[in-house]
C-alpha cells in the first residue's frame, strides 16, 4: 500500500502513474476541493498530525510515502519526514521542476519576512502579491501601510480568509484566465511578489510578465526538504522508485534506452575528466526535461581522457541490448563544440532515410542531442565523445539493422529516454488498464498511439483531452482494437506513423519489425489502383524506409496515395472495433498527412 500526499498537478500525475500498476494506494489532500479520479486508489481528506499519520501508516501497512504536496507545505513535509524516519518507510518526493531564470530585476528572498524588508527598502508603493490567500496574514506588516493587491481563487474559503484579516475587499483580484501580463496592465504595480513555485506553478510566466513590464519581482525561495527524501521530478523517476521499493506493484518494469545509457556514461566520463572523481551514479535529463539517475558500472581515467561504462537496464522489455555494457570515452579536443563518434559495436549508416548522413555512426539525433546538452552544460570547449557497446556486432545480427543499411554493430536509439515494457500478456493488460482508467474518468474519446513520438504529434489536435485519454499500443494494433471493443469504448482515434501504416494497410495487425517488414509489391499495387504515376512506382521500388515517402513522392500523387493507405488501415481496424473510429496518418517530422473519419 502506498500513501500519496497531493492536491497539486504533481499529485494528479502520481495518481495517473500508480493507476498503471496493479497495487492499491491512498491519495490524501487537506480538503475535498481537488477532484481526482483514483481508479485503483482511495481519495481521503483532512489534515494529519504526526500522531494521526503514524497511526494511519501502521494500520494500513503503508510501505511507501509519495510526497507530491505543494513545495511551500513545509509543516507537512516535516511531518512526513518524521513519520517516515520513525516507521522506516521510504519517502519519494515528487518535486516540481524549477527553471533557472535570469532577470536583472529579480530579487531572491529566503523568507516572507526578508521579502517584506526588501520590498520596503526598495520603496515599492504599489505591490501585486501572487503568493496565494494563505500568505495574507504573513504579509500583513506590509499591506497594512502599503497599497497591495492579492490574487485569490474565486472560492468562499478564500474570501473568508482574506476578510478574517481585514484585507480590503477592493484590493482582491479574482483568479481568472487572465495572464499575469494582462493583470499587470490592469493594476500597474511597481513590483510583484511571488513564490518559487516551479514550472507547474506558473513561475516562468510570472517572471516573463515582470520582464516585459520592466518591473521588479521579489521571489520567496521554496523551503528545503528533509535530507533523506528521494527526489524525483517526473512520472518516470517516480515509477522507477516504486518498481525498486515495491517490485510487485507493477507487473512489468521500465528501463532505459541505449541513448540514455550513452548519455549517462558520457556525462560521468566528463565529470571524471574535469574533476578526477569517479562517481558511482549520475543524474541526466531525458527529452521531456525530467531528471533521472543511472548507476555507473566503471570509470577509467587516463591523462587526457576518461571512459565510463553502464550496464543497459531494459526493465522487462524483450530488448536484445539488455544487460549490455555501454561505454563512453570523452577527451579534450582542439576543435569547437562536441563531436560524437561510434566505437566498438556501434553500426555505421550506409543508406539514406535514417536522419543521419551515410558513413556516420548509427547514433540517432535524439541521443546525440542529449549527450551534447549534458556535456555542454559542464564544459564549453571542444570535446570528442566515442560511444561503444560490447559485442555490438554480434548483437546486431539479431536485429533488422543490416536490412536498413546499418552495418557493423547496433544503433544508439531512443526518443523518450525510457523503455516501456512490451512483453505481450502484461503489456496487453496494461493497455486494458489504461483504457479502463480513461473510461472511469469519463474521457469523451480515447486516442491510441504507437508511442511517445506519435503522441506528441497528435496531442496538438486534441489539446483539451486529459493525459489519461492517450494510450500507447506499441505494435499491437489489432489487440488494442479488440480491447477497446471489449471495454465498450464509444469513440476511438488511432494515430499512425507512416512506418506502421504501410504494414497495417496490408492487414498486418501486429506491426513489429521482427514479424513484418515493408512490402514494396503491396505498396505498388496500392499506387496502381489509385492511378499514381510511374514516378511513384519507381520511388516505391527504390524505397529504403516508409518515412521517406512524403519527401520522395510526386506532389500530384502523394495525397491520393496517403489517403488510400489510411483508408485501408481504417478498414482493417473497423473490422474489429465497431464504435466511431477515426484515424490520423503522421509523417516522421510530425506533419499530419491525412485523416480518415467514420
Amino acid at each position: 500500500m502506498i500513501l500519496i500526499f497531493g492536491g497539486t498537478t504533481e499529485g494528479r500525475l502520481a495518481v495517473k502513474t500508480l493507476d498503471e500498476g496493479q497495487g492499491n494506494y491512498f491519495y490524501s489532500t487537506r480538503s475535498d476541493l481537488q477532484k481526482v479520479e483514483c481508479v485503483h486508489g482511495k481519495h481521503i481528506t483532512g489534515s494529519m498530525t504526526k500522531e494521526i499519520m503514524t497511526e494511519f501508516c501502521r494500520s494500513n501497512h503503508i510501505r511507501l510515502i509519495i510526497d507530491a504536496a505543494h513545495p511551500f507545505a513545509s509543516i507537512l513535509h516535516d511531518t512526513i519526514g518524521k513519520v517516515g524516519m520513525e516507521l522506516k518507510i521510504p519517502i519519494v518526493r515528487f518535486e516540481r521542476r524549477y527553471p533557472q531564470m535570469q532577470y536583472e530585476k529579480m530579487v531572491m528572498c529566503d523568507s516572507f519576512e526578508e521579502a517584506i524588508e526588501r520590498i520596503k527598502y526598495e520603496d515599492v508603493k504599489r505591490l501585486l502579491a501572487l503568493t496565494g490567500v494563505q500568505t495574507i496574514e504573513r504579509l500583513k506588516p506590509y499591506w497594512e501601510s502599503h497599497e497591495t493587491y492579492f490574487r485569490i481563487l474565486h472560492r468562499e474559503e478564500s474570501y473568508n480568509k482574506a476578510f478574517r484579516y481585514n484585507f480590503p475587499a477592493n484590493q482582491l483580484v479574482v483568479f481568472t484566465d487572465n495572464t499575469t501580463t494582462a493583470l499587470l496592465k490592469i493594476i500597474s504595480p511597481d513590483a510583484i511578489l511571488t513564490k518559487e513555485s516551479g514550472e507547474s506553478g506558473g513561475f516562468i510566466e510570472k517572471i516573463e510578465a515582470a520582464r516585459q513590464a520592466g518591473i521588479k519581482v521579489f521571489v520567496v525561495r521554496r523551503p528545503k526538504l528533509p535530507s533523506d527524501f528521494i527526489i524525483v521530478d517526473g512520472c518516470h523517476g517516480m515509477r522507477r522508485e516504486v518498481e525498486r521499493i515495491i517490485p510487485d506493484f507493477y507487473p512489468l518494469h521500465t528501463g532505459f534506452t541505449t541513448g540514455s545509457c550513452a548519455t549517462a556514461a558520457a556525462k560521468a566520463a566528463l565529470i571524471a575528466l574535469l574533476s578526477g572523481k569517479k562517481i558511482d551514479k549520475v543524474k541526466f535529463k531525458i527529452p521531456d526535461g525530467e531528471t533521472l539517475t543511472m548507476h555507473i558500472e566503471n570509470i577509467i581515467l587516463a591523462e587526457n581522457s576518461a571512459m565510463a561504462s553502464v550496464i543497459k537496464d531494459a526493465g522487462d522489455d524483450p530488448d536484445v541490448t539488455n544487460k549490455s555494457l555501454i561505454s563512453a570515452t570523452v577527451s579534450f579536443a582542439s576543435h569547437h563544440g562536441i563531436e560524437i563518434y561510434g566505437g566498438e559495436g556501434i553500426g555505421t549508416v550506409t543508406l539514406p532515410g535514417l536522419g543521419l548522413s551515410v558513413g556516420e555512426a548509427a547514433i540517432n539525433p535524439v541521443p546525440r542531442s542529449m549527450i551534447i546538452s549534458e556535456l555542454g552544460a559542464l564544459y564549453s570547449e571542444g570535446l570528442d565523445v566515442t560511444i561503444s557497446l560490447k559485442d555490438g556486432e554480434v548483437i546486431a545480427e539479431k536485429t533488422f539493422n543490416p536490412k536498413v543499411g546499418i552495418i557493423g554493430g547496433v544503433s544508439i536509439i531512443g526518443t523518450t529516454g525510457i523503455v516501456r515494457p512490451l512483453s505481450h500478456e502484461a503489456f496487453l493488460e496494461s493497455i486494458r488498464r489504461e483504457i479502463e482508467v480513461a473510461m472511469a474518468i469519463s474521457c469523451k474519446m480515447i486516442v491510441v498511439n504507437s508511442g511517445g513520438k506519435s503522441e506528441r504529434f497528435i496531442k496538438g489536435l486534441f489539446p483539451d483531452l486529459p493525459p489519461q485519454a492517450f494510450v500507447h499500443y506499441g505494435n499491437a494494433v489489432g489487440e488494442i482494437m479488440r480491447i477497446a471493443e471489449e471495454c465498450g469504448v464509444k469513440r476511438l482515434i488511432i494515430g499512425l506513423m507512416l512506418g506502421k501504416a504501410v504494414k497495417l494497410a496490408e492487414g498486418n495487425m501486429d506491426t513489429h519489425s521482427h514479424r513484418v517488414t515493408i512490402n514494396k509489391e503491396f505498396l505498388k499495387s496500392v499506387a496502381k489502383q489509385n492511378r499514381c504515376s510511374g514516378s511513384t512506382l519507381k520511388v516505391i521500388e527504390t524505397l529504403s524506409f516508409a518515412r521517406e515517402l512524403p519527401t520522395l513522392l510526386p506532389q500530384e500523387d502523394a495525397d491520393h496515395f496517403f489517403q488510400a493507405l489510411l483508408k485501408l488501415c481504417h478498414s482493417h481496424c473497423a473490422n474489429i472495433f465497431t464504435g466511431e473510429l477515426n484515424a490520423v496518418l503522421i509523417a516522421d517530422d510530425g506533419k499530419i498527412l491525412c485523416k480518415s473519419w467514420s
